[in-house]
C-alpha cells in the first residue's frame, strides 16, 4: 500500500474535500447527542459551530446571504457527521440516511429555505455517497438556539 487514502471511505471522502470533523460538544440540556436504537441512529439537531467552538450566527435575509447560510448548513452537518463518528466510530456503518430536518433562521419574507439547506444534502451526500440520499424538510424559523443561523438533526440506518 502507498498509504493512500481509500477513494470510496468516508474518512477519504472528507479529505478529499478537505473537511475534518469538530469535535463532538456535550449536550447542553436534559437529552442527548445521540441515541442508537437497534438500527437506528437519531442525532439530535446540530447548530453551525466551527470546530473552534464559535458559531455562525445571523438571520438569512438581513445578516446573511445564501452563501454564509449554506455554510452554516454544512457546519451543521459536520457536527451531525462528528455525533455519528462518536455514535459508532466509523461512518462507513451508515447504510442509509432516512432524514434531514433542517431548521433555518431567516427574516418572515425569506422563503430560498431549501437551498440553505442543500448546503447540508451536499455535504453529507458528498461524504457518505449513495447511503448520504435522505428524505428532507427545510423550515424558517424566527429563532434559533443562540442565535445559530441553522439546526439540523438526522435519522440513520446503521449496520
Amino acid at each position: 500500500m502507498s498509504g493512500e487514502i481509500e477513494a470510496d471511505s468516508c474518512a477519504g471522502r472528507l479529505a478529499k474535500l478537505g473537511l475534518v470533523l469538530p469535535p463532538v460538544p456535550a449536550a447542553a440540556g436534559n437529552y442527548a447527542g445521540f441515541i442508537l436504537a437497534g438500527n437506528l441512529l437519531a442525532v439530535s439537531g446540530q447548530l453551525a459551530r466551527r470546530a473552534n467552538g464559535s458559531l455562525l450566527t445571523g438571520k438569512v435575509g438581513s445578516d446573511l446571504t445564501l452563501e454564509q447560510a449554506q455554510e452554516a448548513a454544512q457546519l451543521s452537518a459536520l457536527n451531525i457527521l462528528a455525533q455519528v463518528q462518536a455514535a459508532l466510530g466509523d461512518l462507513s456503518r451508515i447504510t442509509h440516511t432516512l432524514r434531514l430536518t433542517g431548521f433555518v433562521q431567516a427574516t418572515a419574507d425569506y422563503t430560498d429555505h431549501p437551498k440553505v439547506i442543500n448546503g447540508a444534502s451536499d455535504l453529507i451526500a458528498g461524504v457518505l455517497g449513495a447511503a448520504g440520499v435522505h428524505t428532507r424538510a427545510a423550515i424558517g424559523a424566527a429563532s434559533l438556539p443562540l442565535d445559530s443561523a441553522t439546526e439540523i438533526d438526522a435519522l440513520f440506518v446503521v449496520a
